[in-house]
């Protein structure tokens, strides 16, 4: 006789964390360089955002060559990386658009460029954010260098910048805020992991002297 059993499908669902955050209402002012002491780590190399020393972030060397990206910016326009060689490329991490930090990170490259383009270099500020939602972020705070969207996270992962965090005792997976400079050569020539934003403009201005 027939067998009238039946094999059941089970559905997977999965949940990632989300995270409202308040909206900068002013655009912040320039803050002033602070003075870090180094302190030396084991087989140490790359900058970290309070001067100290560490070989890698997540798998990104100094010294390595830099991982090749190609994403869509504000506008919806590739930018690769092979396209800006021969240029000293400063490349922010940040974890959201228009929250508080991030707003007071990308203000403070903003109304730097100037001097950042005197040293050879351009500005990429990317996350996992959407093309729109880049799109409405610069237009509000008038930025003047391109934000690329890695909904994807490739790029973010390529960089090793996706890691796990903690807030109030939950942990989940996010952006750990970081700034990577890239050399003419198309190495990494500096790391800033877990960038504190005070004073951070300044120290990468230095960086790229």
């Amino acid at each position: 006789m027939p067998s009238n059993s039946q094999s059941s499908k089970s559905k997977k669902t999965a949940s990632s964390p989300s995270k409202t955050a308040a909206k900068a209402k002013v655009t912040p002012k320039k803050t002033t360089a602070k003075k870090s002491g180094q302190s030396l780590k084991k087989k140490s190399t790359s900058t970290s955002s309070k001067g100290k020393i560490s070989t890698v972030t997540g798998e990104l060397k100094v010294g390595s060559r830099a991982p090749a990206f190609s994403l869509p910016n504000e506008k919806g326009q590739l930018v690769n990386l092979s396209e800006l060689k021969g240029k000293k490329i400063v490349v922010f991490f940040y974890p959201k658009d228009d929250t508080p930090g991030c707003t007071k990170e990308a203000c403070s490259f903003r109304d730097g460029l100037q001097a950042i383009r005197k040293n050879g270099a351009v500005v990429l500020g990317v996350s996992a954010d959407s093309v729109a939602s880049h799109q409405k972020f610069s237009q509000k705070f008038d930025f003047n260098f391109p934000l690329l969207s890695d909904e994807s996270k490739a790029m973010i992962q390529a960089y090793g910048v996706w890691k796990e965090k903690s807030m109030y005792g939950r942990k989940y997976m996010g952006i750990e805020r970081t700034t990577v400079l890239i050399a003419k050569n198309g190495t990494i020539s500096h790391v800033f992991p877990k960038v504190k934003v005070d004073g951070h403009y300044e120290e990468v201005l230095k960086a790229l002297g």
